[in-house]
């Protein structure tokens, strides 16, 4: 056992006669769990929680994140005044046993991992009858992609020492018999603001314990961050040296390495694992770190390098001697916009919104009022979910909350009506070749055949920072794909019938997804199961 999990400095026999302030959020969980289990019978999730009152110890603040089954809040210990994160976990969104097993594993794993620099500290546990409650070191630096976007400068060496945190965790992590299975840039936030602040692991909750020589083969992770043996469903820890691999490419360009329109299509490029070193800024990365890149992305986990290999490579070994001239303003710029494409594609959107025909528009307007309930002329995230059940869509939190961040152009948190026929032309797939063509002569404003540069400039010029020059380089860098300075119709449908922003859409896969396309796969030959799995 670890001694990450720290038990209360006092008694909370002192609390008894305090009187206790009601836990703001547990509204959010409902007053009981389903009639079905009756009293007798409420789902316990922890073995051996801290207390089952976690008002007797900690204030719950602001909203500091949302996830799939929880939120995170701001807490404060009511004793010593000192700051942590909580995450609580409504037990209403544990609807299997699997999640249940899954909330109960990762506070197992918190508990288990000794104390390190690079991984969040666990401090208390608490579960009462409507949500498990984690209290967590809290880690207010911010995200890892953010700090390197708000830096003047970029460079190789950065990519470097951060990379090396991250297979520090990992290493640490398989040394005492814990795989991650979810490694990806989200998962990982600075400790405070500092420029000296430490990189810090943050969540467990896809994390297993296995013995040497055990093989899985459940798929989970995120999708563009997934080893080819996942989707094999026949895998071992090597499966987290591939996704460090995958950060790592990401690091040093920009974008991930396995990228197709639909997810079959991520999945069969990550099996064929064809790893790209052309496009700029390849050219000027050492070779030490692409090296480093091909030996952790070998589709082969047998040849693959283990985490302690990674750390024992020269480019690792050597960190100041990696060069440290910047990677470029593209790299940034993509890092910056995750989906350097979105912006171009959301507009596009709003553009076929005002082509559409009457008919096509019919019902829309009546559903936008029915929604707006307030009768403000725009909707919020709580009444689009509702408004969208209406209408037969039904549409998973995450990804509701994605569409909605992609569709609120002014970013006031509503939707007005333009925003709202944006969304219902992505939806009911109404982006046809027709409706492309026009948004296409939309932008092409001198009916030249192509978008051009300075059309593109200027048809995002009244976006916020959409018209910044290393925004509109890497738009035109990633969708002008035969590189002749232009964008084609060719080229400008296939980014408006591409898949989400691949950040994004890394938090919307579930379980059932991958083992449906892992199966689908496998029936038409693209994967080979190998052998036998736990």
């Amino acid at each position: 056992m670890g001694n990450c999990c720290v038990t209360p400095g006092k008694s909370s026999e002192k609390k008894k006669n305090k009187k206790n302030k009601p836990n703001p959020f547990a509204i959010d969980y409902g007053a009981t769990q389903s009639s079905a289990e009756g009293d007798g019978n409420k789902l316990v999730v922890l073995k051996d929680p801290t207390g089952h009152n976690i008002n007797e110890k900690y204030d719950l603040g602001r909203e500091l994140g949302r996830g799939e089954f929880g939120v995170t809040y701001l807490c404060t210990d009511v004793d010593t005044g000192e700051k942590y994160a909580c995450k609580s976990i409504s037990k209403k969104k544990l609807r299997t046993a699997v999640d249940i097993d899954d909330v109960r594993r990762e506070v197992e794993i918190m508990k288990h991992l000794p104390k390190h620099p690079n991984i969040v500290t666990l401090r208390d546990t608490y579960e009462d009858d409507n949500a498990v409650h984690i209290v967590m070191e809290l880690c207010e630096g911010g995200e890892l992609f953010d700090r390197i976007v708000a830096r003047g400068h970029y460079t190789e060496r950065a990519a470097a020492g951060i990379m090396r945190t991250i297979v520090e965790v990992v290493q640490m992590c398989h040394r005492h018999g814990v795989m991650h299975r979810d490694l990806k840039p989200e998962n990982f936030l600075f400790g405070n603001k500092k420029e000296t602040a430490p990189l810090k692991a943050i969540d467990f909750g896809l994390s297993v314990f296995f013995k040497p020589g055990e093989h899985f083969n459940e798929i989970v992770g995120s999708p563009y961050y997934m080893a080819p043996e996942v989707l094999k469903r026949n895998y071992g820890p090597e499966v987290d040296v591939w996704s460090a691999g995958v950060i790592l490419y990401i690091l040093l360009c920009g974008v991930p390495p396995f990228w197709a329109e639909t997810e079959q299509g991520v999945a069969q490029a990550i099996i064929r694992s064809v790893v790209d070193f052309k496009r700029d800024p390849w050219p000027k990365v050492s070779d030490n770190a692409k090296d480093l890149v091909k030996k952790m992305l070998d589709p082969d986990p047998t040849r693959r390098l283990t985490a302690q290999q990674v750390l024992e490579h020269t480019w690792l070994q050597n960190i100041k001697k990696a060069p440290n001239v910047s990677l470029g303003e593209t790299v940034k710029a993509r890092l910056k916009q995750f989906s350097v494409m979105n912006k171009l594609k959301k507009r596009a959107l709003t553009v076929i919104a005002e082509f559409l025909s009457a008919e096509e528009v019919a019902g829309m307007k009546e559903a936008f009022d029915q929604m707006d309930t307030g009768k403000k002329g725009k909707i919020n995230l709580g009444e689009l979910k509702i408004g969208l059940q209406k209408l037969g869509h039904q549409i998973p939190d995450a990804d509701l909350q994605i569409l909605m961040e992609a569709a609120d152009v002014d970013r006031d948190g509503y939707l007005n009506y333009a925003e709202f026929v944006a969304v219902s032309v992505h939806l009911r797939k109404m982006a046809n070749d027709e409706h492309l063509h026009k948004a296409f002569s939309f932008f092409d404003r001198n009916q030249s055949g192509y978008i051009e540069i300075e059309e593109l400039r200027s048809a995002l010029s009244d976006e916020d920072d959409g018209n910044s020059e290393e925004v509109i380089n890497a738009i035109m860098h990633d969708v002008d794909t035969d590189k002749d300075g232009r964008i084609s119709y060719e080229e400008f449908a296939a980014m408006m019938k591409a898949g989400t922003d691949w950040r994004k859409a890394s938090r919307q896969y579930s379980r059932e997804r991958f083992n449906s396309l892992s199966l689908k796969l496998m029936r038409d030959g693209s994967l080979q199961l190998g052998s036998e799995a736990k």
